[in-house]
């Protein structure tokens, strides 16, 4: 197995890229290789600064940088030798079986459109994010930013590929789907919201339990919460700023540990022909090390082909 990573993505480009792929080695059999995409004379001189043998890892080179701020579609066609194009390009041709990277998200979302593609019945892919509980599970929300406005069908369809997801790589054996909404009742909420759990309530594709409120995100209720983007997101966001208040504030807590984004890493594009892994942009160490650990996971339960089953 051959895991791609993206050493140049990232406000911490490269240091925190190759320390956590680095940290990584620990914990991955001798069975994966990490393949690392971006400026190969760089690497290997950090590397070989940290005393750790090239022969760790392999190397692509690709010396080129999509910025945060450049325009996704163009920045992809204009630098053909940034390392999130030659990260998809190696990932279409099966050269790696995953790519993950912490570089500007709308290219990797594109990149991923336009190269490896969306799964035939997908209408729209989208990313996911951990969701800690208090009794020290975890559910998932999606999407969290990809698709600001959806439709009721393409929630319908997250709530599937989260179904998936929750089954094939966190082993719930049927997950509880819940649409985020201001209320119980299936007649609460927009009309999107009205629309989407007239859609889910009879479902035979998963397990629908109806409503979740933003109280009950936290909670036992749903293994799966179904939203829009913008909601989503909003709600990510939320959740880590709580974490950071809490920490500026000296307080420790096991429960409120659970939200620190460096014990997950990355998240992987839902509904796509290949795996890819999107994580924050401010992503420490830790944070890569997890993500490259995800990768592998995800490659071992066959996300990718297992949601395509379901959409044949």
């Amino acid at each position: 197995m051959k895991l791609g990573l993206d050493i140049l993505g990232g406000d911490y480009a490269p240091n925190n890229c190759i320390d956590g792929a680095i940290m990584a080695l620990e914990s991955l059999p001798s069975s994966v290789k990490m393949v690392l995409i971006g400026d190969a004379e760089l690497a290997k001189t950090y590397l070989k600064n940290k005393g750790v043998s090239e022969d760790a890892f392999e190397f692509v080179h690709a010396p080129d940088v999509i910025e945060m701020g450049e325009h996704p579609t163009k920045a992809l066609s204009q630098k053909p030798n940034s390392s999130i194009a030659v990260g998809f390009q190696l990932l279409k041709q099966g050269a790696i079986q995953s790519f993950a990277s912490a570089g500007n998200t709308g290219a990797m979302l594109v990149g991923a459109m336009f190269s490896v593609k969306t799964i035939p019945g997908v209408i729209r892919p989208c990313i996911t994010s951990m969701l800690p509980k208090e009794d020290g599970g975890f559910g998932i929300v999606l999407d969290v930013g990809s698709n600001a406005d959806c439709k009721p069908d393409v929630l319908y369809q997250f709530a599937m590929m989260g179904n998936v997801y929750a089954r094939e790589v966190y082993k719930i054996s049927t997950p509880k789907i819940g649409l985020l909404n201001i209320g119980e009742e299936p007649e609460k909420g927009n009309l999107v919201a009205q629309a989407t759990h007239a859609l889910m309530k009879n479902s035979k594709d998963f397990n629908f339990i109806g409503n979740v409120e933003g109280i009950e995100v936290f909670e036992d209720k749903a293994d799966v919460i179904v939203c829009e983007g913008f909601t989503g997101n909003i709600l990510l966001k939320t959740a880590e700023a709580f974490y950071s208040l809490i920490k500026k504030r000296n307080r420790s807590d096991s429960y409120f540990d659970t939200f620190n984004y460096e014990l997950y890493g990355g998240t992987p594009i839902l509904g796509i022909n290949a795996n890819a892994m999107i994580a924050h942009g401010k992503s420490s160490a830790l944070a890569f090390k997890n993500m490259m650990v995800l990768s592998k996971d995800i490659v071992e339960a066959n996300l990718n082909e297992k949601i395509k089953t379901i959409f044949q």
